[in-house]
């Protein structure tokens, strides 16, 4: 029943929407719990259903590619925040520049730092380096770094969904309350989940988010792939 269900055009839209609708009420009630962050249930569940009822996912793509399409004009809107904002990212560019670049640095040396400690493979932790970067973009550096873009790619979503669900707490935990310095955090190390989840709390922090996002993904095209030639 379920399995032809699925293959109306809608119905897996119908069915994604819903489930982050449910998601997003828990969330609500439960006063943004981290481990009720509304992606990482909605994830979840879909998940746990496709598995179930043995569905293929690009039966489940087909009908649910309108949201997936959606994704590029809402990249697109984050330049609304950002303009509203430009005044402060003129004052404050020195220090967004340094932030982004410390955490861009920071993420790919703690990888490979980690990795040579527990003795894992090269492949692996080649995948692993581009996690803060959105996945489109992990995905194309990966295999000119000795990666695998699929690994990359989980890897990039995993990362965002544990930034976006725990990101906010943990800087809370840390007293740290400026928008800025907020938003240029989980837009360089949770990409645009963190966005998303960011911009939720403060427009401003959003738009510093979404520029940390942009930039780091363009730092790391540009010098992964040569750091990776003088490392190996």
């Amino acid at each position: 029943m379920f399995n032809h269900l699925m293959t109306q055009p809608l119905m897996p839209l119908a069915l994604t929407l819903g489930v982050f609708a449910a998601a997003a009420t828990v969330s609500a009630r439960t006063k943004g719990h981290p481990f009720a962050n509304p992606v990482l249930i909605s994830v979840g569940v879909l998940i746990l259903l496709l598995s179930l009822t043995e569905t293929p996912y690009d039966r489940y793509f087909a009908g649910a590619q309108f949201i997936h399409f959606l994704l590029g004009p809402a990249t697109v809107a984050l330049a609304v925040p950002l303009f509203r904002h430009l005044h402060r990212i003129r004052t404050s560019a020195f220090p967004i520049l340094m932030g982004i670049a410390a955490g861009s640095a920071a993420g790919p040396l703690s990888i490979i730092l980690i990795t040579w400690a527990l003795g894992g493979q090269e492949q692996v932790a080649a995948s692993l380096v581009t996690k803060s970067v959105t996945a489109p973009v992990s995905m194309a550096i990966a295999p000119h770094i000795g990666g695998v873009p699929s690994l990359a790619a989980i890897f990039s979503v995993l990362t965002g969904m544990i930034g976006a669900a725990f990101g906010p707490s943990l800087l809370n935990r840390l007293n740290v309350e400026d928008h800025m310095q907020r938003g240029l955090a989980m837009g360089t190390a949770s990409h645009g989940q963190g966005t998303a989840r960011i911009l939720q709390e403060s427009e401003e922090a959003g738009a510093f988010s979404a520029l940390a996002m942009g930039l780091t993904a363009l730092a790391m095209a540009l010098l992964l792939p040569a750091l990776s030639r003088l490392i190996m």
